[in-house]
């Protein structure tokens, strides 16, 4: 009955869910939608469970993470977290962190399930009987076109960059190119002009050193 009420209430939610919400102290830091390679290291390339979002604690405290938990636009629950997160601290879920939480909570298992035309990725936080929204981006598709990322930068900041240095875009869209790679599990350091080549490997081991795996 409590996940079909916070199923309910989640759906009456999502139209106030914006952009930014500078008062949560774990926000959305960045996101990639449109996997094309093995980001999970799990030696097979999935479109479902290579897809990914990192949350940032924006504190100075360690911050409980039972209460949150994480909806595409259909505002469908994917994902709860639990545990603690450290000060300033980044936490990396996969599509198949999704998947499997799905599967063993009875939900309809399908990962993030994060569209490439464009969708909404929200942050939901329970605290007694109140749900809201916590911190919630929408991107559109040149956002989710393969291996590229977006982003807060600097981490935790107010402003989303694309980061493409996998995939260099070429439009007019906001927001646009900037040739800097994915971090996932890394420091957003992108401040639009790359300082260095962005190869897979390079990539890869800026993961492995930044999420622990």
């Amino acid at each position: 009955m409590r996940l079909v009420a916070i199923l309910l209430l989640a759906a009456a939610l999502a139209p106030l869910a914006s952009s930014a919400h500078a008062q949560s102290p774990l926000v959305l830091n960045e996101i990639l939608a449109g996997p094309a390679r093995d980001w999970d290291a799990s030696g097979t390339f999935s479109s479902r469970d290579d897809e990914w979002i990192e949350l940032k604690n924006v504190t100075g405290s360690p911050l409980t993470l039972d209460g949150y938990f994480i909806t595409d636009g259909d505002s469908i629950p994917r994902y709860a977290l639990t545990g603690t997160l450290a000060p300033g601290g980044q936490l990396l879920v996969f599509g198949r962190e999704s998947y499997d939480w799905e599967r063993a909570t009875g939900h309809p298992a399908f990962g993030f399930s994060l569209g490439n035309s464009g969708d909404q990725v929200i942050l939901w936080h329970i605290a007694g009987p109140d749900t809201t929204v916590a911190d919630a981006y929408a991107y559109r598709s040149h956002e989710a076109a393969a291996d590229r990322a977006v982003g807060r930068t600097p981490d935790g900041g107010a402003t989303w960059s694309l980061f493409d240095g996998l995939n260099l875009y070429t439009g007019s869209l906001i927001p646009g190119t900037t040739g800097c790679a994915p971090s996932p599990g890394a420091a957003n350091l992108c401040n639009g002009t790359p300082t260095r080549e962005a190869t897979w490997g390079r990539v890869k081991a800026l993961y492995r050193d930044g999420s622990g795996r």
